[in-house]
């Protein structure tokens, strides 16, 4: 594959190609997108579940592998300065410190993997659209759980980090790829 191929690639808001400014108006749109996705949350110890991955995934196949991580980064940096963005309002000095830090700096991470693979047309159909959100949310899952086995062992780790995620995560891909699939089949390209 070219350069000009990978550019082709199914990324539906085609923002590469787009102005700065059209390039910030589309990171505060997507920081937004992210804290929204944040706010829905159900409280759990040590990790809440949130529509966070769903968010990040479908950043980094919307806006490509550069413009979402940046995306992600400016959230995250939002979250670091203290304005309410992640999950129950807390705060990014303790969230970058505590059980939930493994999983917030896997976020770039994931946006960027999952964007890569957009932008190499692995999201045209549904189900390989599927595959790429779920090892999206696999990569998440694996570096957050990671940090936490760091913090209390590997055993509380996989059951109170991981094992609770899972199918979540499962059903949080699906939703994804069926979003993806919506704007292929309506034909949504911004550009």
């Amino acid at each position: 594959m070219t350069q000009t191929t990978f550019a082709e690639a199914f990324v539906p808001l085609k923002l590469a190609n787009r102005s700065l400014a059209y390039k910030a108006l589309a990171v505060a749109i997507g920081t937004a997108f992210l804290a929204v996705s944040s706010w829905i949350s159900v409280p759990m110890v040590p990790v809440p579940v949130t529509m966070q991955t769903f968010a990040v995934t479908m950043v980094g196949a919307l806006y490509g592998w550069r413009l979402g991580g940046i995306t992600v980064i400016a959230w995250l940096l939002q979250s670091f300065i203290g304005l309410p963005v992640l999950a129950e309002g807390m705060p990014g000095q303790i969230a970058f410190a505590g059980p939930t830090a493994g999983y917030l700096f896997s976020f770039p991470v994931v946006a960027v993997f999952v964007g890569l693979l957009a932008e190499r047309g692995l999201t045209r159909n549904p189900f390989a659209a599927f595959g790429v959100m779920l090892l999206g949310n696999a990569l998440c899952l694996v570096l957050g759980g990671a940090w936490l086995a760091n913090m209390i062992g590997l055993e509380k780790a996989w059951i109170f980090g991981v094992a609770p995620f899972i199918i979540g995560g499962v059903l949080k891909s699906a939703l994804a790829a069926a979003t993806i699939e919506m704007f292929r089949r309506s034909g949504i390209r911004l550009s």
